[in-house]
């Protein structure tokens, strides 16, 4: 056989070291679905033998459509996207702010011009199902019809009927901001053939029926992936971390896999049920920034069966650790100040005891309400210090179960040098290990939070 001249090698070299690339970047870009951990024994809702995992939970399965739609409207959580600060509500402006640019959220209101009062029922199910409106344009996943796509056609139109009893708002949203090429609408086509694949939901026979209605509140209702799954490289869930956390809007969205140190695996379910239903859990902390408005908006209002169906179905996520997180430092700190290294700005100190110790205590357990309790909150042990810094800068102007007003914002006080000091200073004395972030890091949460 007559050898390959070198010039057909260094061809056949490349064309190798191509395949091998095209293979690598095709197995990250095309990651599993949703469900695809739960293997086979899927079948369709008209084959199911046990209750029906979709619609309302039984209590209301005879109540009237708007009803039903209104609960499944909540547990969508509907409402925090598409309702500005003091806006009237779905009449839609939320800026969402991405790496390609700002999306705002449009008017659902039955308004016929600015809203989709319009719209009819195959208007709506090709909107939810396949990210299309009416006007056949495609729309954004900030908009997660990859997740909606599984919500059956009688949950759609029972949205679209509660959606279209509410008052109407004449209100349009400020044009997108986005940069060339994802300005491009058309693209969306080409991301939703590889990620939204337009099918309804599959219950599993193996499974029990609290596991399918939890699979199918998490995964289409709830759609709880797209703030705990991180992104691939075309900005898709990547389900091989599946729920392992990522970073949304300037917030960190945390671990919710059974993963014992960085994850839910050291929670009961009777914590993980408080922490869902009030947006707290003794011994593990507080919601903030957006699960809190997931629980206020939508889990708070769920039946108590539904948010158990949720934590049966969470325990049966495969397990992942997220690196960067240890285990949460759950014992209180001395209760007179320590001194901790050298290395934490003095002014963090300075400020806790002037804005912060009067309620959070300086052995870090609240002393006005369990709420402001630091030890075992997971922000405060997270070394990257995000979500910390986020609630010293707007605050959380919620109302506790126990009728306490939450944390006011501190972003108008302190400079963006003292709000990273008092944020280092918080995980360096409460947290198992001490954060680093810089003024240049809290400018831009400023930026994230003001978009």
């Amino acid at each position: 056989m007559k050898p390959l001249s070198t010039r057909r090698r260094i061809w056949l070299i490349g064309a190798l070291a191509i395949l091998v690339i095209g293979a690598v970047v095709a197995w990250r870009m095309l990651p599993p679905n949703a469900l695809s951990f739960a293997a086979a024994h899927a079948v369709t809702l008209a084959d199911y033998a046990g209750p029906s995992p979709i619609g309302a939970p039984p209590e209301l399965r005879s109540a009237d459509l708007v009803t039903r739609g209104k609960y499944l409207v909540d547990a969508a959580d509907c409402i925090v996207c598409h309702t500005t600060d003091g806006g009237q509500p779905f009449a839609g402006g939320r800026a969402f702010v991405t790496p390609f640019g700002i999306l705002y959220s449009p008017n659902i209101t039955a308004d016929r011009e600015t809203g989709i009062g319009a719209w009819s029922d195959a208007d709506f199910l090709s909107a939810v199902h396949k990210g299309i409106d009416n006007q056949g344009r495609r729309l954004y996943p900030a908009f997660p019809y990859e997740s909606y796509t599984l919500l059956a056609d009688e949950d759609v139109l029972a949205i679209k009927a509660y959606l279209f009893s509410l008052p109407v708002a004449h209100a349009t949203s400020p044009p997108n901001s986005l940069k060339f090429p994802f300005n491009q609408r058309w693209l969306m086509g080409i991301w939703s053939a590889f990620y939204s694949p337009d099918q309804r939901f599959r219950p599993r026979e193996n499974r029990s029926p609290e596991w399918n209605r939890g699979a199918y509140l998490v995964e289409a209702l709830g759609h709880c992936g797209d703030c705990h799954t991180p992104r691939n490289l075309a900005q898709a869930p990547d389900n091989r971390h599946k729920f392992e956390g990522a970073v949304t809007s300037g917030w960190r969205a945390y671990n919710i896999t059974p993963d014992a140190a960085s994850g839910i695996g050291q929670w009961s379910d009777a914590e993980l049920i408080a922490y869902l239903s009030a947006g707290h859990a003794t011994g593990h902390g507080s919601a903030a920034g957006p699960m809190a408005e997931v629980v206020d908006a939508s889990l708070r209002n769920m039946a108590p069966a539904d948010v158990r169906a949720i934590v049966t179905y969470l325990r049966t996520i495969p397990a992942i650790r997220t690196h960067d997180l240890a285990a949460p430092e759950a014992s209180p700190a001395s209760d007179n100040p320590k001194s901790i290294e050298a290395s934490v700005d003095p002014r963090g100190k300075q400020i806790f005891e002037g804005a912060c110790a009067s309620c959070h205590g300086w052995s870090g357990v609240g002393v006005l309400t369990n709420y402001a309790t630091l030890t075992g909150n997971r922000a405060v042990n997270d070394p990257s210090a995000i979500n910390v810094a986020q609630i010293v800068l707007s605050g959380e102007q919620r109302i506790a179960v126990d009728g306490a007003l939450l944390m006011p914002g501190f972003g108008a006080a302190y400079s963006n040098t003292e709000i990273a000091a008092v944020a280092n200073y918080v995980t360096a004395r409460f947290g198992a290990a001490p954060s680093r972030l810089t003024a240049q890091d809290v400018a831009e949460f400023r930026r994230l939070s003001s978009e």
